[in-house]
């Protein structure tokens, strides 16, 4: 299994509660697809670098996971259709 993190950008205009259900899915999906979850790090609302849509800020989270190829594919694959998601991004980390 590789090691991965992954950025999500969350809508800032999401209750704490909604934000706490799309990560709870999102980890469930790793964890269906047997992939591990070693971190959820929560940093907030913070300005996007440039806007995007009608939106100047995010709610970032950073997940570092452990997966294999098809796990981290199901997690992309998922993310690009869930709506609460406005950018995300997974990168490898390794040698």
């Amino acid at each position: 299994m590789r090691n991965y993190e992954c950025m999500i950008i969350l809508d800032p205009t999401l209750e704490t509660e909604a934000i706490d259900n799309s990560l709870a899915r999102f980890l469930d999906i790793v964890a269906k697809n047997g992939g591990k979850v070693e971190n959820v790090n929560k940093w907030g609302k913070r300005r996007l670098a440039y806007q995007i849509g009608q939106s100047t800020e995010g709610y970032y989270v950073i997940l570092d996971i452990q997966g294999k190829n098809e796990t981290v594919s199901e997690l992309d694959r998922i993310l690009k259709i869930t709506d609460e998601v406005v950018r995300h991004m997974i990168v490898r980390i390794g040698k």
